[in-house]
């Protein structure tokens, strides 16, 4: 079973909360981050994304982008922006977003049990973003923003964190997209520990590069160390657990450049061969096995035959992998989802609207409207030792970064 352990957590003052939590890294580029993150020096994107403070055509793996975040981290710690506790702690982070709640336990988990397959994977890692990640992490000395994993639900952790959710909390604030955040620190974190100790294995539900990147930066402190015991904080990295039936996973959309050669309606004709075709005016699928394109300004609806599907395949049986089987590959021309330019993803959280924004305004050809990939089919992938296709999944509401940071030593 993995390993989960307390941490001493770097964390904001509860005035600072809400003005230093920021979205994750990757989830805005860097104009998007730089207007978040304008007029306010507290936001933790100074130092997640520090490419904000710094001329636009400095390469984003530029020595100075590393040591900016660092010279970022140092300032908030020196001004009582950020302080480290004194005490090893567990914590309860709750996410409210449109009335639904998830609630997470904020720990450590050990690299070996990532290493291990005791937390699971579903997806490849890119090794330009985890060298990226490592050495930020590395540079920093601390994991600055938390892997989400998933896990199946104990009743007995669910009521001990029902327990301390009804307690004082440190932090409860609403942020500027409307999601609620609140944390409360454990006050009894061995019970918890030992009643996570019956669950067999965690999922990295969105995080591989973090952790991935975790394992890394723990072996390389490994290696420099000639009396490393195992006990070492290198050899933990920071996580939210949270219990599968409570997670919302969005829709991951695609938009294509261009029509392969193809008229609009040539396109339809073919899309024909793999299913039925209709007009709609609902541009969202209403179940798995059906995908809604925009195209030549008009939605148009895809059913693939049940039939046809081969739900004893967990990978093929995915509407993303039936996407890139049927319709990407031999219609579109596209071979590689993951290096091909002419492919983009868009976020489920983006809502349809962008995707016909896309086509009409930002000279892409086409958009797919996705239904969702459910948690019972990750969990499933990865307990087969598969590999998702990419941008499979889009978890919302994203974890903020900065408000519990994990220092390696």
């Amino acid at each position: 079973m993995p390993r989960i352990k307390p941490f001493q957590a770097i964390r904001p003052t509860a005035e600072n909360a809400a003005t230093v939590a920021s979205v994750p890294y990757d989830v805005v580029n860097r104009t998007e981050a730089a207007a978040l993150a304008e007029g306010n020096p507290h936001s933790f994107l100074h130092i997640v994304r520090p490419d904000i403070d710094l001329p636009a055509e400095t390469d984003a793996y530029a020595d100075e982008v590393y040591e900016t975040a660092r010279r970022n981290l140092d300032r908030l710690l020196s001004d009582g922006v950020l302080a480290r506790d004194e005490s090893e702690r567990l914590f309860v982070y709750r996410q409210i977003m449109n009335g639904v709640a998830q609630t997470g336990i904020v720990c450590c988990c050990h690299i070996d049990d990532y290493e291990n397959n005791l937390i699971l994977k579903h997806e490849k890692t890119r090794k330009l973003k985890e060298d990226d990640r490592t050495r930020h992490l590395l540079t920093l000395n601390a994991h600055t923003g938390p892997v989400f994993l998933t896990y199946r639900d104990v009743a007995a952790v669910d009521a001990l964190v029902t327990e301390t959710a009804s307690s004082q909390p440190l932090y409860d604030f609403t942020a500027l997209d409307g999601v609620q955040h609140t944390v409360w620190p454990i006050a009894d974190a061995a019970a918890l520990v030992e009643q996570l100790s019956s669950v067999a294995a965690f999922y990295v539900a969105d995080g591989h590069h973090r952790s991935a990147s975790a394992w890394r930066a723990g072996a390389e402190r490994r290696a420099a160390n000639p009396d490393h015991t195992g006990n070492e904080e290198y050899n933990w990295f920071l996580t939210v657990l949270f219990p599968a039936n409570q997670l919302n996973i969005l829709s991951y959309n695609r938009i294509v450049k261009d029509l392969n050669g193809q008229s609009a309606d040539e396109v339809l004709t073919r899309l024909s061969d793999v299913g039925i075709v209709e007009p709609t005016d609902d541009p969202v699928p209403s179940a798995a096995g059906s995908f809604c394109f925009y195209l030549d300004g008009s939605w148009y609806r895809l059913t693939v035959s049940a039939e046809s599907i081969d739900q004893s395949d967990v990978i093929a049986s995915l509407d993303v992998a039936l996407l890139e089987q049927r319709v990407l590959e031999p219609i579109f021309g596209i071979e590689d989802v993951r290096t091909d330019s002419r492919i983009d993803f868009v976020g489920g959280i983006r809502g349809t609207d962008e995707l016909e924004k896309r086509v009409t305004s930002d000279g892409w050809a086409c958009a797919i409207s996705m239904y969702p990939t459910s948690i019972q089919q990750l969990m499933a992938v990865s307990d087969a030792g598969e590999i998702m296709p990419p941008k499979s999944t889009w978890f919302e509401p994203k974890l903020r970064s900065g408000l519990l940071t994990h220092a390696l030593d």
